[in-house]
């Protein structure tokens, strides 16, 4: 039996779709065609269009969804953009997969997932870091219970973004990126470690404005009760000339550890038992058979099975706004200097439809309450 592979419309025409998604695409090509590019600067869509042999390339959104009749719509275009884009698609029936970060707010994620149907079309976000088989191994052992409960846990995404980094007209301000490294740069592993432990439940955070022009922040820490008793160490910098992406779980028998920068692999994870576990049980606990690195193409054949099943896929929905929440919450922690609870950010509270939350020294001019 012959499956027609689904149209694929990319919006967004930088360096993310060029070297990251496209690649991907090309690994399934019976399953996926790549049939156009929309850019708001025409010369980068048509240049994309040729490299690749993309048939068409626009400026037009609305009539590139007309024209293409997509099956999947990839949003990968800055955050400022991803409202309109992903509920536009939505609304002609496609299905999409939104970089992140997927939204400027919560308010904006719960307006772009009200566009899906209860059938479908979906929404998914890419957060690939949660689709390696070292992460999908990871999971299956503290879900089942075999480690022990987890009791404490360290989240940090330790990057360095220079002063060119920000010179980009839409980085650094509240309105067009949302807020600093903890939505821009930590989301992937905010993102990972609630995939490992689940919900969370109370969270108390500093922010600060130590060494890079901006308008939002560079560097965010906190502390996070999660629903368990467990608690954790948030930490997002963009100014750590040593550059780290760390996750470490401590569980009742056994410490897990991920080291890598901007994607891992099954090497990268390292399982310590507690004293006293026996050699033969700890040996159990070894890294599954094959390696699948995290990545953008995990994740893509990860979608492609519920496509073709017409199920929700994850990191969608509720699972897709847990890491926005969360770091909504971190905003609002430590802009206020007082603690949060889980589902407190809701319609009314200002840090629902802003992570700057009006609060005076932070917010814009003229963003008063």
């Amino acid at each position: 039996m012959t499956v027609t592979p689904y149209r694929v419309l990319l919006v967004g025409a930088g360096n993310i779709a060029r070297a990251v998604h496209l690649p991907a695409f090309l690994e399934l090509p019976a399953d996926f065609r790549v049939a156009g590019v929309v850019d708001t600067d025409p010369a980068a869509a048509r240049s994309l269009a040729v490299d690749f042999s993309i048939p068409h390339h626009s400026t037009d959104l609305p009539a590139s969804l007309g024209e293409v009749r997509p099956d999947l719509v990839v949003v990968a275009s800055p955050p400022v953009a991803h409202r309109e884009q992903v509920s536009a698609a939505l609304r002609a029936g496609a299905w999409v997969w939104c970089e992140k970060p997927p939204a400027l707010s919560l308010a904006e994620y719960d307006a772009m997932t009200a566009a899906e149907g209860e059938q479908g079309p979906y929404a998914p976000i890419v957060f690939q870091h949660r689709f390696g088989s070292g992460a999908e191994h990871a999971r299956a052992l503290i879900a089942s219970g075999e480690l022990g409960p987890p009791l404490v846990a360290h989240c940090q995404t330790t990057w360095y973004r220079d002063d060119a980094y920000y010179a980009v007209p839409w980085r650094g301000t509240w309105a067009t990126e949302g807020a600093g490294p903890a939505l821009g740069l930590g989301i992937h592993q905010i993102d990972l470690l609630l995939d490992l432990l689940g919900e969370w439940a109370e969270i108390r955070a500093m922010a600060g404005r130590l060494a890079r022009d901006v308008e939002t922040d560079d560097v965010t820490t906190a502390t996070v009760r999660f629903a368990s008793g467990a608690l954790a160490t948030v930490v997002n910098s963009a100014l750590s000339p040593r550059q780290s992406s760390h996750l470490r779980i401590d569980l009742r028998d056994a410490t897990i550890e991920l080291d890598h920068l901007y994607g891992h692999g099954n090497d990268d994870w390292t399982y310590t038992p507690a004293p006293g576990v026996e050699a033969a049980r700890a040996a159990a606990w070894t890294r599954p058979a094959e390696d699948v690195p995290s990545s953008h193409a995990a994740q893509l054949r990860s979608l492609l099975a519920d496509m073709r099943a017409g199920r929700r896929p994850r990191a969608s929905a509720g699972d897709g706004r847990r890491a926005l929440e969360l770091i909504s919450a971190m905003y609002k922690s430590a802009l206020t200097g007082r603690p949060v609870l889980a589902g407190e950010i809701a319609p009314g509270d200002p840090f629902y439809t802003a992570l700057h939350g009006s609060v005076p020294g932070w917010a814009p001019e003229g963003s008063g309450r």
